[in-house]
């Protein structure tokens, strides 16, 4: 595992990048080797005060489309966007877009409210992805169709997709595009940061504890009926970790990530080890002229989150975005 507090000039970092991206799409998994073209197509829309949400469907592989709600602000400029990752809910798109789950969790329709477009879709194994008659993140039949895959790496390929997405809508900033998520959602905001460079700004929040410091690392491999990282159960039976979440966070860098983190957090165990990360991390960031570009917010609320929080949230991407 690389240390990244060793690294002493950029040149350092140029090679140990390589081997730790390495190390994570090893992980990840077998991926798409090419990004099927988008197809992007409008199912409906709605109207209402300042910004439009529309229900839309594109391909994410050459034989699978996928649904997410899209909403776009009205402004006469380009329109920022974000890409808006749901926790671990059911019902998947419906809780960014405000139609279900926690009010705080509806990103997409808060960013839109303030001018940004966003898209939020379906991961695989929620919302209308459950396959019939199984449940939310039931994984069995997603591994008969990606035996060499993993759930994580392509929830993962999955948002850079919705990026795409982004992209291509008229009336979009394509070079002002930032990602935001909580819970499993804040999980793969920081992958997608990590391993996408047109993410510009990224926010996760309850996203990790460091899997060295985890009191449960299995959860990686798997967590009930779903599997998130199979590739990860022989490093979590040695604790010999190919990489932990700093190297995460420096891959992202320079891009400017805020961690809210719950010191409290039920379900993660240690997350005040995620300070230790983000310090790993920030000599990255430092080498690459980007030292305030990175910060660990902290409250004591628990797993959610806070108005405090989400105003932390707001000002990161107003500072940045």
């Amino acid at each position: 595992m690389v240390d990244l507090n060793k690294l002493k000039n950029p040149l350092d970092w140029i090679q140990a990048r390589k081997e730790i991206e390495s190390a994570v799409l090893r992980q990840f998994g077998k991926l798409p080797k090419e990004r099927a073209e988008l197809q992007l197509k409008v199912m409906d829309e709605e109207s209402f005060s300042g910004y439009v949400r529309r229900r839309v469907n594109y391909f994410v592989t050459e034989w699978e489309r996928i649904t997410a709600w899209l909403f776009l602000p009205e402004r006469k400029d380009p329109a920022p966007a974000i890409v808006c990752c749901h926790s671990e809910t059911p019902e998947g798109k419906a809780e960014p877009a405000g139609l279900a789950g926690d009010r705080f969790l509806a990103f997409a329709q808060h960013y839109a409210e303030q001018g940004f477009a966003t898209i939020a879709p379906d991961c695989v194994t929620t919302g209308e992805r459950v396959s019939p008659g199984r449940d939310a993140y039931d994984t069995t039949n997603f591994y008969k169709d990606w035996p060499k895959a993993s759930l994580l790496g392509k929830m993962m390929w999955d948002y850079t997709c919705a990026l795409e997405a982004l992209a291509e809508t008229p009336g979009v900033d394509a070079a002002r595009m930032g990602i935001i998520g909580h819970g499993l959602g804040g999980t793969c905001a920081l992958l997608v940061a990590a391993l996408d460079e047109r993410v510009q700004v990224c926010v996760a929040s309850c996203g990790f504890t460091r899997f060295q410091d985890d009191k449960k690392p299995g959860r990686w491999v798997q967590d009930g009926e779903c599997m998130l990282l199979p590739n990860l159960e022989e490093a979590v039976a040695t604790r010999n970790y190919p990489f932990d979440w700093e190297h995460i966070l420096a891959l992202a860098a320079p891009t400017p990530t805020l961690l809210i983190t719950a010191l409290n957090d039920e379900k993660l165990s240690n997350t005040k080890s995620c300070q230790k990360a983000a310090d790993a991390a920030r000599n990255v960031y430092r080498m690459l002229g980007a030292e305030n570009a990175i910060e660990n917010w902290t409250h004591a609320r628990g797993r959610s989150l806070t108005v405090e929080a989400l105003d932390a949230a707001d000002a990161w991407f107003e500072r940045w975005i």
